[in-house]
């Protein structure tokens, strides 16, 4: 990849390049079955990962470091979960998704000769149900009936009042003439501010970008787990929390629970917020990806941890955006595909014409490394200005930014997969067992991206921080 096509990708995501910056994109698109260039927008992504981090080492040791990203490992990468293997001879298997939500979880045709991406969420698919005239007990098959009795505007706004996941399939051109389209236009694909004062803080003691920082990863699949992994392989102390009864993510929880340790807080508990809160106090970063306002109701909006601990460092992660109409809503990867015009262009490039998804998960995946980049920025300026700082990243933004970047590829010219042994590493687990998985698709010259801990079940660990 070219860097005149690198530079310009940057500056269509609202971002720059340090103008010393040595780096080297291999290989270029077609990489994946897609008239998108997902090989080559998940390289950019992938390298900006790699810009944060040298950031902070320079900033520790004076020196720069070169990086290299090879675009069909980055490919891979917006896959990573499907390059999962896990071999387990005790026959324990990674938690599984709610198979109704998975059965809902489909593009169908409306009747007024449109579409509409339905999603079962963790615990959407009884509203869902419900608006359709249908029962728990609905086949696939009575799903596409109900739902080709509806139009799917009057669909979308039926799932806006109920406050579920499910939207329209809209074009590209439909997006941006969208009010909520309109309100993140201008929005860089990652956007650092201020939220508060406090005095400069060094990094941490330690030999790799992010040793010694402290990530609370309160988040759940797929953008925000993936932002705190990426921030895990430059040697961060992630802990991710979770709680007992909370819905699983499947195969997603192995695949981006590599590098952390995990608790569980239960905030319907009493005294537990405090615990929650005791880690924040103590902590860097402070991650999240839930509904607008939600958790400011229990006081841990950004600018209510600002004041809880100056100098923290808060990434908040979304679907349709941080302002505008929509910015409350509920939404996953595949909606804001469905929204922005992606699921449309696709199902164009196709052969029967019908949206579909692109053939990876590009929002969710390059989402989370945008929010990685962000909180590497942000930690950066916090060592040099001080400051309290908020990371916003959406996925309608990266799936905007990604149809910048082009749709003119022919599909069918996409080469096989070829060997991809070189990219996958392996580790024993203590609760899956042995487990092959996607290494990071970025090289750096002096500290090797990497994961030093196994996936483990949530709730194994005390909520408390490694020493420092």
């Amino acid at each position: 990849m070219e860097h005149r096509d690198v530079e310009r990708a940057v500056a269509q995501a609202g971002l720059e390049l340090p103008a010393d910056l040595e780096y080297e994109i291999v290989g270029e698109d077609p990489v994946l079955p897609s008239p998108h260039h997902l090989g080559e927008g998940g390289a950019v992504a992938r390298l900006m990962t790699g810009v944060g981090a040298n950031e902070l080492w320079r900033l520790r040791t004076g020196r720069p470091q070169a990086l290299s990203v090879d675009a069909r490992h980055a490919a891979a990468a917006l896959r990573s979960y499907t390059r999962l293997d896990v071999e387990d001879p005790q026959g324990r298997v990674a938690p599984r998704f709610n198979p109704t939500a998975l059965q809902i979880t489909d593009i169908f045709p409306t009747g007024d000769e449109r579409h509409v991406q339905l999603h079962g969420s963790f615990n959407d698919a009884p509203q869902i149900l419900e608006e359709l005239g249908l029962d728990g007990d609905a086949s696939r098959e009575d799903i596409a009936a109900a739902v080709k009795r509806r139009g799917a505007f009057e669909l979308e706004d039926a799932f806006i009042r109920r406050e579920v996941c499910g939207g329209a399939v809209r074009s590209r051109e439909e997006w941006a003439a969208h009010p909520q389209g309109r309100a993140i236009a201008d929005w860089p694909v990652v956007r650092v501010t201020n939220i508060g004062d406090a005095p400069p803080e060094p990094l941490p003691e330690g030999d790799r970008p992010t040793s010694g920082v402290r990530v609370v990863d309160l988040t759940r699949v797929l953008a925000g787990p993936t932002a705190a992994k990426t921030l895990a392989e430059h040697g961060a102390d992630v802990l991710h929390v979770s709680a007992p009864g909370l819905e699983r993510g499947g195969p997603f929880e192995v695949d981006t629970g590599i590098g952390k340790r995990q608790t569980w807080i239960d905030l319907r508990e009493a005294g537990q917020l405090e615990v929650l809160l005791e880690l924040i106090r103590t902590g860097d970063v402070f991650s999240q990806g839930y509904r607008l306002g939600s958790l400011a109701r229990r006081g841990l909006a950004p600018e209510q941890l600002a004041e809880l601990r100056p100098g923290i460092v808060c990434v908040s992660e979304n679907c349709y955006g941080h302002v505008g109409p929509w910015a409350g809503r509920p939404g996953w990867e595949q909606l804001g595909q469905a929204a922005t015009g992606m699921s449309y262009r696709e199902g164009q490039a196709s052969e029967d014409g019908t949206p579909r998804l692109a053939p990876a998960a590009v929002n969710d995946y390059s989402t989370g490394f945008f929010a990685a980049y962000g909180a590497m920025v942000a930690l950066a300026r916090r060592a040099v200005e001080g400051g309290s700082w908020h990371v916003q990243v959406s996925l309608s933004s990266t799936c905007t930014w990604y149809q910048s970047l082009g749709d003119d590829l022919d599909p069918a010219r996409a080469p096989e997969p070829g060997d991809e042994t070189p990219f996958l590493g392996e580790m024993l687990t203590p609760d899956y067992g042995r487990v092959r998985y996607l290494k990071p698709a970025l090289a750096m010259s002096e500290t090797e991206p990497r994961w030093d801990l196994p996936t483990v079940e949530h709730g194994t660990h005390p909520p408390v921080w490694l020493p420092r």
